[in-house]
Order: C-alpha cells, then structure tokens, then sequence
C-alpha cells in the first residue's frame, strides 16, 4: 500500500532541501517506555539482512508480519527531514548489521484485551546479529515496527546500534473507531487505515458499521437488511470482505470489534422489517416540536421497538451471525441516544406508557432494560463481552436502573459525553471503561454542522461564531489529544478500571477522500499517550519534545501511503524547537 510516484517524488525532493548538517536523534514513534543508547551510532544495514524468527513451530500472523518487516526495511530507504545526529564508523571493515533475531515465549496467545504486548530489543554496535525477544507474537509485531524506524538512507541503509530497548504499553486498549453507515468506505480503506494503525502501535480497529443511514454488513441470516438497508450493492461488506479485514488485523495485531448500534440507530433495517422499527423515515425534527420532542438527534430516524416479539428474532439472528464473522471476545451493542419522542410514536409503546404505573421516564427505561435484557444474556452465554456506549447508565431520560441486567463482569462502557466526569461516574460504578470523550477524541468535530437551512449560520455580521456550528467543536488538535490524561482525577482502584481509550471519527462529513488527513497524525498522538504516555519521568507534558518527532513521524507515513495532515511548516521541521513557545510548566 504505498504512495503514489508523484508523491514519492515530491517528498523525496522535500528531504533533499532538508538535507543539512542540522540534526537530530532518530525519531521512533511511539516513544518506547524505556530507550537506551548511550553513544547514539550507526552502522549500515547489509545487503543480505534477514529476519530469522526463531520459533518452536509456525505462526501465520507473525510470519506474515515478519516478511512484511524484512521487505519494508529493505527498500524503505527513509530520508529523515533532517539528518539524524549519530556516529557512523567511516572503516570499510566495520560489519554491518546482518541479521535480526526474533524470539517468542507464548506462540500459542490470542490477540485480545490484555495481552502481553511487551518486547526487548537489543541491537549491539559491532553489528552482526540483533535479538528481538517478545512474550507473545503481538508483542514481537510491536518490536518489529520500532525496529523498522530505526532503519534510514540509501546507499548505504543505516540502522542504529548499541541500543537497547525494553517496551510495553501503558494501556491495553489503544483504538480508532471508523463509522461506515453515514458514508462508505472502500475495503481497502479500511485496510490502509488498520496497517497505519499497526505502525502507530495502535490495537483495536472499532468499526462501527451499521446506523440509522445505512445497514452495509451482509448476513446469511439477515440478508434483507443489506439488500434494502444498504445504500446500493456496491457499498456493501460481504462475510468474504469481513474475513479479508479480520485476517489482515491479525496479520497486524490489531483486534477488529464490531458495532451493531441498537436498539437506536436503526433507522436502516425498517426496509427489511419495518414493522419493528419506530419513526422511521420520519423527519428527525419537526416544525414547532421542542429539542426535548423530536425524533433523533440528527437526520436519519428509527429505532428498534422492545415491544414487538419479531424485534428479537432479527437481532438474536443479527448477533449471531455477527459472532461467528468476528473472532474476537467483545462486541459493541451500541445503546446511545435512545430518543423518547421517537419510541412514542408507536402504537404499541403508547399503550404500555398510558397502563404503566411508573412515570414515563422510568417507563421508557423499562423498555431499554427490557432490550438489554433479552439480548446481552444471548452474548453472554456465548463467551464473549459486551461494550456499550455510557448512556445505557448514564443517560438522563433512559437508562438501565437495574444495574443486576448489566453485569460489570460482562459489560463494558465506552464513554463519550462529560469528559473525565463521565469516566469517573462509570468507573465508581464499578464498570471497566473505554474512554473517547467527544471533547479530546473526536477527530469530526470542528468541521461545523451538516444539517441544511441552518439558522446557527443565518447571524448578522459581527456575531460571534461559537463553535462554528459544530456541536462539539474547536477542532481537536493532536497537542489537545496528545495531553488528555484518560485516567484524570481517578484513585489507583479506579484507574484500573480504565481499559484505554479510542480516537473516533464519525462519518456525516467524512469519506475516503479525506479519512488520512482526518486520523492521522492526530490518531498517532492518542498513540503515543496511551502506549508510553504523555508526561515525561518528572510529570511534565512531552508535547514540545514530541513535536518533531511527530513531524518525522508524519513524513514517514506519507511516504508509506498514508496521506496524514501535516502539523506545522517545513521551516519549523528545519529549525527544530523554533516553533514551540514557552510557558511556566503547569
């Protein structure tokens, strides 16, 4: 998956111009938890290098990763923005590096949450062979990446010797969610994007793949709500594509978690059975309804009715079939924004309101606990964890009051509301916690609103804009990302609660023609705090350091195919540190 030969082209005459006796150290990105090289050398990497994985038996997923690695550091060839500042031994008699060993002590781990992602890196400066040692394969994937940006040049290839590495993530959970409903994305998206998060050291890819808008997951079971929920055949994912990005995740260490959302969100499965879904189709927001009434919270009604018996045929169908196309042991169920004014649109639901002798809070909230409790005992009893968005706890009008139907044990909340509050309530409740706060980490804000006829954008001049139209605007930039604590103001229990935290990228106003730029690098900074954090051993921000790091890093996935943004001028890259400012540390 590499760039284009014009863009090649281009940056390689960028590193030309940057070529200068300006210097600094070889850039890794994410930093590893600890690197040592005392005397920062060089030395080349032989013609005949290899990778030598020295394993009990086979592993496919390690041995594609290492055929991957060998054939990247071989003709990468990375020109750095500016030359690294290392010793080379000018002596023609100095052996270059030969080989690189790899050893594993667990072939036999599964990629899922919490396993050892630890490995060793050892590189001697009298070349000859490096020793790569790693607790399990996926470990040995993270070492084999650090490795690959510790080799630069042409002519010769130089790789940096006599250091030593010892690495291991600070958080298990380390991901990007991609929704695929509001617009479609090309399988080889997805997998351009997987591969770049492997080289950010980045886990699990949540793909958030159906919503109100369209429904593009195939199922043998359920092979209507494709078919009319979709929006065409073509922008579809059949169970062969989903088995190609499985597979390719393994191949990088990066688990795919797949969301269905529901019972909300469903607006797309009234073409194959419109019976069990409420308002659909109806305008989300009608004239003269208050906030409070209306029918979704964007454009693209309907929701799943706990009432109708059909309701859990198709979904124990949906669930199904979702776990035997997903390996993995979690499964997002989804839960956000269950709209009452959309529920009392049924027939049916307005009758249990009128008989129930609760208030209609706590009426609606039965019909939330009624879905979750009909349908996460089927997940349940199939060994595997559901992850659920915050408002299933947390939301102010429906929400489950009967903690017993959401076992902390088998349940898990991602976060998205209320910043390091919200984290907090949920981990007090005693639930594990994925943290992607709309106010750090999501990468769609800031582009304004995409609802038509908007008044917001209707103001005299002279009006101050606010957040630009963008509900959950500024724009999120990676020093924002980058310095978020996802653990902040949590006691050491409840910090072990926290399982990581995901960048999130909602698609009204995204595509392919832009979904690089909207990720990376910005996703890489969510990387890096969550791997080996943000603060360095004395408890300051590693941002300023960071900052060239970065734009290196940038460059590097540029010139691997991956069209990140760039953040800052070519001047600053030039002129390390001239672009930082400076304040009393906080």
């Amino acid at each position: 998956m590499m760039s284009s030969f014009c863009y090649h082209i281009t940056f390689l005459l960028v590193s030309l111009f940057l070529s200068s006796c300006l210097c600094f150290s070889v850039a890794v990105w994410p930093m590893p938890t600890k690197f040592v090289w005392p005397h920062r050398q060089a030395a080349s990497l032989s013609p005949h290098f290899s990778i030598i994985p020295l394993l009990d038996h086979q592993h496919r997923h390690l041995i594609a990763a290492i055929d991957r690695y060998l054939g990247l550091v071989k003709s990468e060839h990375h020109l750095p923005l500016v030359n690294p500042e290392v010793e080379v031994p000018s002596s023609t008699a100095t052996l270059g590096l030969e080989v690189l060993e790899v050893q594993v002590v667990d072939l036999a781990a599964p990629l899922e949450h919490g396993v050892d992602e630890s490995y060793n890196l050892s590189i001697p400066t009298a070349g000859g062979s490096a020793l790569l040692i790693a607790q399990t394969p996926w470990g040995a994937m993270r070492g084999l990446e650090t490795f690959s940006q510790l080799v630069w040049g042409a002519n010769p290839t130089l790789v940096a010797v006599g250091l030593e590495i010892h690495d291991s993530p600070v958080y298990g959970h380390r991901g990007v969610l991609l929704d695929t409903s509001r617009n479609y994305y090309e399988v080889d998206d997805l997998l351009r994007t997987i591969e770049a998060m492997s080289a950010n050291k980045l886990n699990v890819f949540h793909w958030h793949i159906t919503d109100s808008h369209s429904f593009p997951l195939v199922l043998p079971s359920e092979p209507d709500l494709a078919a009319k929920g979709s929006y065409g055949p073509f922008m579809q994912y059949t169970p062969a594509d989903v088995t190609r990005i499985v597979e390719f995740g393994l191949d990088h260490g990066v688990r795919v978690i797949p969301e269905i959302d529901a019972p909300a969100h469903t607006g797309s499965w009234a073409g194959a059975h419109p019976e069990i879904v409420t308002c659909a189709n109806m305008f989300w927001w009608p004239a003269g309804i208050e906030w409070e009434d209306r029918l979704a919270s964007e454009p693209g009604t309907g929701q799943l009715n706990p009432l109708h018996p059909k309701t859990y045929q198709v979904v124990q169908n949906v669930i199904k079939d979702v776990l035997s196309l997903f390996p993995g042991n979690f499964i997002h169920g989804g839960g956000d924004e269950v709209i009452p004014g959309c529920w009392k649109t049924d027939p049916i639901i307005q009758s249990f309101l009128k008989s129930s002798k609760l208030d209609e809070k706590a009426s609606l909230s039965q019909l939330l606990e009624k879905f979750i409790n009909t349908t996460l005992p089927y997940i349940i009893t199939h060994n595997r964890t559901a992850v659920y968005w915050e408002d299933v706890l947390l939301d102010a009008t429906i929400r489950i009051k009967d903690k017993s139907l959401l076992p902390p044990q088998h349940t898990i909340l991602q976060t998205w509301n209320g910043g390091p509050e919200n984290t907090k309530r949920i981990v007090s409740s005693g639930y594990r916690v994925i943290v992607s706060s709309s106010d750090y980490y999501y990468l769609d804000c800031g582009h304004g609103g995409f609802v038509g006829n908007d008044s917001i954008y209707d103001q005299p001049p002279g009006t101050d804009q606010g957040s630009g139209g963008s509900w959950c605007g500024p724009f999120k930039t990676w020093q924002l990302i980058y310095n978020y604590d996802v653990a902040y103001g949590l006691t050491e229990d409840e910090k072990r609660l926290v399982l990581g935290g995901e960048a999130a990228l909602w698609s009204e106003q995204a595509d392919p023609t832009v979904l690089d730029s909207r990720l990376w690098p910005r996703a890489s900074a969510l990387a890096e705090a969550l791997w080996s954090g943000n603060k360095d051993d004395e408890g300051k921000s590693k941002v300023a350091e960071a900052t060239d790091r970065l734009n290196e890093w940038r460059y590097r996935m540029v010139s691997r195919g991956v069209r990140a943004e760039p953040i800052q001028p070519l001047w600053c890259v030039r002129n390390p540190g001239m672009c930082n400012t400076v304040h009393p540390a906080s």
